[in-house]
């Protein structure tokens, strides 16, 4: 349980929101979610993959493979090439299950020989699970408080207040409208011009995002984004089904240890505790 206390703190340091609706995060996100830039090349594969709920979308079922791709090209004109593939439910009420793969968990934490972990978010019971099917134990989280707008606050990303200054340097046009694993998809490309001297940088530097959005699912069926500094880094889904999932795949099995994973601080103390199933 240790080892899974530490992989559910990993993922909540690089988790992004996921399902913005249209306005939030189109055109500068990545993932399912639409989610905000990449730091790091598990940031990139977790902001689709994250075990942290975001807005939740009622009425769209579906399931699909998430495929994140990202190509790094050295300096010595070496590649980097890493392909990773999850599995993502959805129900009519806007619970969702996660099933991240287990290659792109342990490349977050080297050598840590990272467990498969399973998400399930359920906003009906306001709770969260992580399940690990390898010894049957799950931890068990309260659903996040919600913030001003009524939904669960959302991490990552530079706060709203904060992005007006570089909206000088954003450009977004629209790519009109394609059909992509059967639903209709809305298309924005956004460019990021970082000035020259900035960030010591003798040239401007160019930061491409295509984002297709999908109002039928609420969510981005397919992003790319090229960034000079990082290399290319490309989201896609993959077999989608719009029938609606088993209601299993968002229960705890019975056979399943629970444990409450750690509470939010008060006055700066922290608590746990445990319950058998």
């Amino acid at each position: 349980m240790r080892m899974i206390g530490v992989l559910v703190v990993v993922l909540g340091c690089v988790a992004y929101a996921q399902d913005p609706g249209p306005g939030r995060g189109r055109g500068r996100g990545f993932g399912p979610g639409g989610n905000a830039g990449f730091q790091g090349p598990g940031a990139r594969f977790l902001g689709a993959e994250a075990g942290m709920p975001g807005r939740v979308v009622k009425g769209a079922p579906y399931s699909a493979d998430l495929v994140t791709e990202t190509t790094q090209t050295l300096a010595d004109g070496n590649h980097i090439h890493q392909t990773a593939t999850a599995h993502v439910y959805r129900d009519s009420e806007g619970r969702t299950r996660r099933e991240p793969s287990l290659s792109s968990m342990n490349s977050l934490a080297p050598n840590a020989h990272l467990p498969a972990v399973i998400f399930i978010n359920d906003p009906v019971a306001g709770l969260n699970y992580a399940l690990s099917s390898t010894d049957h134990t799950a931890t068990r989280s309260a659903w996040p408080r919600p913030g001003r707008s009524g939904q669960p606050r959302s991490a990552g990303g530079p706060p709203s207040g904060g992005r007006s200054r570089f909206n000088q340097n954003i450009k977004t046009e629209s790519l009109g409208s394609r059909t992509i694993e059967g639903v209709q998809a809305d298309g924005t490309r956004t460019t990021l011009t970082i000035p020259a001297g900035q960030i010591g940088n003798e040239q401007p530097i160019q930061i491409v995002t295509e984002s297709w959005y999908s109002p039928e699912l609420q969510a981005v069926v397919m992003s790319k984004r090229t960034d000079p500094r990082t290399g290319e880094s490309s989201f896609h889904m993959a077999n989608l089904s719009r029938a609606e999932p088993a209601a299993t795949l968002f229960q705890v099995p019975a056979d399943y240890k629970v444990t409450d994973g750690a509470r939010p601080p008060r006055n700066g103390s922290a608590s746990g505790s445990s319950s058998g199933r």
